[in-house]
């Protein structure tokens, strides 16, 4: 994503100002919690740590200042959302526009300078970004869009961001894919996945040399697992063997590992996702094995069974929805690191994944360190990795940090 990061001071990112004079925008009081979170570098304010927002309109810019009416920055404020307050900026905001159009343009010339290999990657990635509330992805020719906010919903933003992209990107089409629940939470009119222009919605795209069928209004988010991208030919330098792929979805690590394996297996409970795999290796001229099955079950009988390989992946989805559920995906994280620790030949290669941002790096750590102790398994650690560089991660907003990606080496 971005260089519209701001400076950096070292081990701190801090929030961008736009320089000018302020725009007539109403005010926001917060708490003296709320300032304290902002001072320390997070972009977001809790409905709980609103003093006053009164006549704020939902969506609106806002000043934003403490307890004292000292000025904090500004904001996009959701009269719906637990999050009512996304700062923008650390100053006054002289003209939204213009600042859209700014950090639209720093977000395509960062990836410029990081995106390698690929015509498939994330172009904005919402507070990474500063741009909160807005997610585009580029495949090839056509771009995804995806709108978070009651602020980037209405009408004159969404306007310019689509204008900008045009100016920028010239794609084919653009489509808008809708999460509906998220558009109930910010009270939000319902509103269906569709082209918002152009009339393409099928590409070809390319990632580390291997080629993807994209249809942008199937599929999971915004189409394709791109934050994975990085993973996905770092996974194939250490490949090799009998391979399976767990959770396989649309054969994202397992059209990679194709090359350097024997043969390589990929299972998935979904059969939209199978069939759309199954196409892509026959784009790569790969031959693969598919298997429609449930996760849990297949490790479990292909492990009882004696089954082994020589690399084996595990890219679930996220299990841990929030901290009330972490107990039980910890759970769920170690029954597959048991099983595939299990199923894997000495010398051979675990890649393990985790996609879900309550599950911390040190708690994934310790249950794929227990597997192992209760495989009496000795292991090393390859590579520790994070998501693809067009997923930046700001220091200060923990929540932009999410994937986790081990290689393990596993003793002969």
């Amino acid at each position: 994503m971005p260089e519209a990061r701001g400076t950096d001071t070292g081990y701190y990112f801090r929030m961008p100002t736009s320089p000018g004079p302020p725009a007539a925008c109403s005010a926001v009081r917060i708490s003296r919690r709320g300032a304290t979170r902002l001072k320390d570098g997070h972009v977001w304010v809790y409905r709980s740590d609103i003093i006053s927002a009164d006549g704020v309109a939902p969506g609106a810019l806002v000043k934003v200042t403490d307890e004292r009416g000292k000025s904090l920055g500004a904001a996009l404020y959701s009269s719906a959302s637990q999050i009512a307050l996304r700062m923008i900026s650390a100053g006054p905001v002289a003209e939204l526009p213009g600042l859209l159009r700014e950090r639209l343009q720093a977000a395509i010339a960062y990836r410029v300078r990081v995106v390698r290999d690929s015509d498939a990657y994330r172009v904005v990635f919402s507070e990474a970004d500063f741009l909160p509330g807005l997610i585009v992805d580029r495949y090839n020719d056509l771009l995804s869009l995806q709108v978070l906010t009651q602020a980037i919903d209405r009408e004159p933003v969404r306007e310019v961001v689509t204008a900008e992209l045009n100016q920028q990107l010239k794609p084919a089409a653009i489509v808008e894919r809708v999460d509906p629940r998220v558009r109930e939470l910010e009270q939000l009119a319902p509103r269906s996945s569709g082209l918002i222009q152009g009339e393409k919605n099928h590409t070809i795209f390319t990632m580390n040399g291997v080629r993807f069928h994209y249809d942008a209004l199937a599929g999971q988010k915004t189409g394709a697992f791109l934050d994975q991208r990085e993973n996905y030919a770092a996974a194939a330098q250490y490949a090799r063997g009998e391979a399976l792929d767990v959770f396989c979805y649309q054969g994202g690590f397992a059209l990679h590992l194709a090359q350097p394996c024997s043969s390589v297996t990929g299972v998935d409970s979904s059969r939209p996702a199978l069939e759309v795999a199954e196409r892509n290796a026959g784009l790569n001229g790969r031959e693969i094995e598919w298997i429609e099955a449930n996760a849990f079950d297949l490790l479990r009988d292909s492990a009882d069974a004696g089954r082994r390989f020589d690399t084996i992946v595990l890219d679930p989805p996220a299990f841990a929805k929030s901290k009330k559920t972490l107990d039980t995906a910890l759970r769920g994280y170690k029954e597959l690191n048991l099983r595939a620790l299990k199923m894997l030949r000495p010398g051979g290669t675990l890649i393990t994944c985790s996609c879900s941002y309550h599950v911390s790096l040190a708690d994934f750590i310790e249950v794929v360190a227990d597997s192992a102790r209760d495989m009496h398994r000795t292991v090393r650690v390859l590579e520790t990795r994070s998501q693809a560089k067009d997923h930046p991660i700001l220091l200060t907003v923990p929540e932009t940090a999410y994937l986790k990606c081990l290689i393990i080496g596993v003793s002969y």
